[in-house]
């Protein structure tokens, strides 16, 4: 007889111990079984889309994510077999998860755009782009933001909602790309011999692309000049070198052949200011 309940030993060890015990065996066997099982199909999972050409880093974030359900499903199973109402937990879960959807927009935003931003990938680590307000080179896409090098070796983290839901300009998608240019000479001076002369800078420059051909041509008579459009193709990687070069040595080659690139100039008048004549000052 137990002294507590009043009940014979043998009761209380068949209505209470056994079967709780069996109970909570159980339990404990449904959760390390089930734990087991959980990391079987994220691993299983995380073969199969890396076969599949997945990125990697969204195939780690999704594994971690399937990991997450199973284990709270696993959960719930062991606490069931322990008796527990599991509708309430469940709803728990239900309303928690809605909070922190709500608390989280702007996370789950970044996060869905970096999603689409992986599987389209409209550019790679890498890639000198502009995009989300920033110009830069690409170094890590991840799944909530995207870090970019700007050219004063500036790191700078932007949210990927701000470079999904804007236009992406990638540089270096294309092996190769157009510099344009324009240079004024004055009204005054040989058109032909400054096109002969730019045309001399450019096949000189081993970097400029022989096809497609160099283009220069009369783009506009301005108010102030002539102004010829010089676009040659180079390789990507060129481009800022012939810029900078070729600018520079037009303005050389046109100073040592006295070709003028006019600069704006601004006549005032000020009618207040009135010079005396001669017969007044007299």
């Amino acid at each position: 007889m137990d002294a507590l309940t009043g009940q014979p030993a043998s009761d209380i060890l068949n209505v209470y111990l056994i079967p709780w015990g069996i109970k909570i065996v159980t339990a404990i066997a449904i959760f390390i079984i089930g734990r087991w099982i959980a990391r079987a199909v994220t691993k299983t999972a995380g073969r199969v889309m890396g076969k599949s050409g997945v990125d990697e880093t969204l195939s780690d974030f999704l594994c971690k994510i399937i990991y997450a359900l199973l284990l709270i499903a696993i959960i719930i199973a062991a606490l069931e077999q322990l008796g527990v109402n599991t509708t309430s937990a469940i709803a728990i879960f239900a309303a928690a998860g809605l909070a922190i959807g709500m608390a989280l927009k702007d996370t789950l935003s970044n996060f869905s755009a970096g999603v689409m931003l992986i599987l389209f990938k409209p550019f790679q680590n890498g890639d000198f782009i502009e995009a989300g307000g920033v110009t830069g080179v690409v170094e890590k896409i991840s799944v909530f933001s995207t870090i970019m090098r700007t050219g004063d070796n500036k790191e700078i983290i932007v949210p990927n909602s701000g470079i999904y839901g804007g236009t992406i300009t990638n540089y270096s998608a294309k092996e190769t790309r157009r510099v344009d240019m324009v240079f004024g000479i004055g009204y005054d001076d040989n058109i032909k011999q400054a096109k002969q002369l730019i045309e001399q800078i450019l096949n000189a420059d081993e970097r400029v692309l022989k096809d497609p051909a160099p283009t220069i041509a009369v783009g506009e008579l301005a108010d102030s000049s002539v102004n010829i459009n010089v676009r040659p193709w180079v390789k990507s990687a060129d481009y800022w070198g012939v810029y900078a070069d070729t600018l520079e040595n037009v303005k050389e080659i046109f100073d040592a052949n006295g070709i003028s690139i006019p600069y704006p100039q601004m006549d005032v008048h000020n009618p207040a200011v009135q010079t005396e004549t001669p017969e007044k000052a007299a």
